[in-house]
């Protein structure tokens, strides 16, 4: 017992520290706005007094037209090849580094223009820019965008046919080099013998003007994406180290950008990271049901009428069922997944481009750097296994500035499926977790939980109610769940008592009455709904109170419940546990009970 009150009184303590660093980084998030509005008026007096003719300095800001010997060449293609009369944040400054042969990490959300970073330069430039990148469906959606404003760009990857890949090989090599962007994915370069061969015979010819790696997180076992080919890249800055080299990514923190600088031998890169945060997109998230795929087509039909979106699902089943219920439905909807001829989906991704196709229904294979600028809806009928892969999908909405919506489902279910999904991956169940908070959460900005992942200072009053908690800013309230926790521990130890484990499911159905009579003489009956019920399990999990326990099986992994580290804390009759909850979102079905702040609790709500 003296043990169970210290552990209770070290908790306590632990809040008070939680709440003084709650308080720090509000004086952070103002004292850094100081800073910015500052270096901002700093850096107008300087450009006002003394414009600069070269690039001294990595930290240089970005130059005026007319600076560099190739900016007349920039500013001529901006307008007449990519029809833009002016650059986004960081675009100038990026391209003037990589056109002055810096190697360059650009770190810019979604739909931020990264791609222009090194297509113009490409343009600009004698031979042709390397760019390699990890999906197809990636490389078809930047041939077709460079084909539309004739700047001549080819592909290899794994479908294309020997005649094509010995037309692009023998480009390579020809002082009238043919195309401005040869595209290939990290397989290609660690398989080709031949590939490599070619690029070293451009490189002594000086027909290869940079390598550009797209997604460059994925070089990082940290990042959300790590692809075990991007891991051999080093092998370009080691053979060609002339060549300037750009990694670009929506979602790297810190960490995972000095993990990327090691693997692609890069040394001393300048590094540009723009802010996480895109105005225009809001966030929201709802409770997913029965009703969730009506709910989806009702608003597909109406609130995005003739509108173009995507809806995200888990599996490549899910694409295939969720596309054909939406079809039966009216909705205009096809599949896209790693497992359909590549023909399919080429021609579904052209017809969803040019608008034949209302929506596509994908799984992730459909993502990284699609540059479609009118997507007004990105809906995830089920949760992404990250915040940042989250943040990537859901980015591709509205990536022509003006407003769009980015609605995700949140299921019970959903969790323990992708739970089993990313068990090997070294931080798979802390990013999974960290997803969860995202969609539990009712009393912060939802862009306050992604500047954590991006090593960003946020100010919540930037959202603008751009988010479906600030939107509803106050609309919740706090309960006591002890009671209910302490019922779920104890249908765990009795199972651990018969030694039988425990899904996520059983224990739901155990709690609420449905398992075999003996069980339930043995256990108290929760009062609350079901809906309920799987809430107070999910906090519970993720505050600690209970842990995952995985099974392998040679045909699937199962996830199975324990009591966690802090479940002991609830033998202790002095200990308490709060929820806060969304009151304008309540459960319709909840169950009658003694208590009128149960008859509020809903899913979309977190522990203290």
């Amino acid at each position: 017992v003296a043990s169970l009150a210290e552990l209770d009184s070290v908790e306590a303590e632990l809040e008070l520290v939680e709440l003084q660093i709650s308080e720090l980084l509000e004086k952070q998030a103002q004292l850094t706005r100081r800073k910015n509005a500052l270096l901002e008026q700093v850096e107008e007096t300087c450009n006002a007094a003394q414009p600069s003719s070269s690039l001294s300095s990595p930290s240089s800001s970005s130059k005026l037209s007319g600076d560099f010997p190739w900016s007349k060449d920039v500013d001529e293609h901006l307008k007449e090849s990519f029809r833009l009369c002016k650059f986004r944040p960081l675009q100038l400054r990026a391209i003037n580094l990589t056109l002055s042969g810096r190697d360059l990490f650009l770190v810019m959300p979604t739909g931020r223009g990264k791609s222009l970073c090194y297509q113009l330069p490409a343009v600009c430039s004698k031979g042709f820019t390397l760019v390699i990148s990890p999906l197809v469906s990636l490389m078809e959606d930047q041939i077709m965008s460079l084909k539309s404003i004739n700047v001549s760009a080819v592909m290899l990857n794994a479908s294309s046919s020997k005649e094509h890949a010995k037309t692009v090989m023998a480009g390579m090599t020809d002082a009238k080099c043919p195309f401005k962007l040869v595209y290939v994915t990290p397989e290609k370069i660690a398989k080709s013998k031949l590939l490599m061969s070619r690029l070293e015979k451009a490189y002594k010819a000086n027909l290869m003007s940079r390598i550009a790696v797209d997604e460059v997180h994925c070089c990082s076992q940290w990042g959300h994406d790590f692809r075990p080919d991007y891991k051999l890249l080093g092998i370009l800055k080691r053979q060609f180290p002339k060549v300037p080299l750009v990694g670009l990514t929506a979602t790297a923190t810190s960490s995972v950008l000095k993990d990327c600088e090691k693997i692609l031998c890069v040394s001393q890169p300048v590094t540009l990271t723009a802010s996480f945060n895109r105005t225009n997109l809001y966030y929201e998230v709802r409770i997913k049901n029965d009703t969730s795929l009506n709910d989806i087509a009702s608003l597909i039909k109406n609130k995005y009428k003739d509108q173009s979106g995507i809806v995200y699902v888990f599996s490549q089943k899910d694409a295939e069922l969720v596309s054909s219920e939406l079809q039966k439905m009216e909705v205009v909807a096809y599949p896209y997944h790693a497992n359909m001829d590549p023909e399919s989906k080429s021609r579904i991704h052209r017809k969803w481009t040019t608008n034949k196709i209302q929506v596509v229904v994908a799984t992730v294979a459909f993502g990284m750097g699609i540059d479609k600028p009118d997507v007004r809806f990105v809906i995830h009928h089920t949760i992404s296994k990250s915040i940042e892969n989250y943040y990537q999908e859901s980015g591709r909405a509205g990536r022509d500035d003006r407003p769009a919506d980015c609605i995700l489902y949140f299921g019970f279910a959903d969790i323990f499926r992708i739970s089993t999904m990313v068990v090997m991956e070294n931080v798979g169940q802390k990013k999974l977790l960290q997803m969860v908070d995202y969609c539990q959460n009712v009393d912060r900005c939802r862009r306050s939980v992604m500047a954590v992942h991006f090593d960003e200072v946020w100010d919540g009053e930037e959202c603008c109610q751009m988010c479906d908690n600030c939107h509803h800013k106050k609309d919740y309230t706090t309960i006591d769940i002890t009671k209910h926790a302490r019922q779920v521990l104890q249908i765990l130890e009795m199972a651990a008592s018969m030694d039988e484990k425990m899904t996520p499911l059983k224990v739901v159905e155990s709690w609420m009455g449905k398992g075999p009579s003996k069980v339930r003489k043995m256990i108290q009956t929760t009062t609350l709904s079901r809906l309920q019920a799987e809430a107070v399990i999910v906090h519970l999990l993720q505050q600690g109170y209970l842990r995952e326990d995985f099974s392998f099986t040679p045909y699937t992994t199962y996830f199975y419940l324990k009591p966690g580290r802090k479940a002991p804390l609830l033998k202790n009759q002095t200990h308490t546990l709060s929820m806060k909850i969304r009151t304008a979102q309540t459960s319709s079905s909840s169950s009658s009970s003694s208590s009128s702040e149960v008859k509020n609790l809903s899913l979309n709500s977190i522990l203290l």
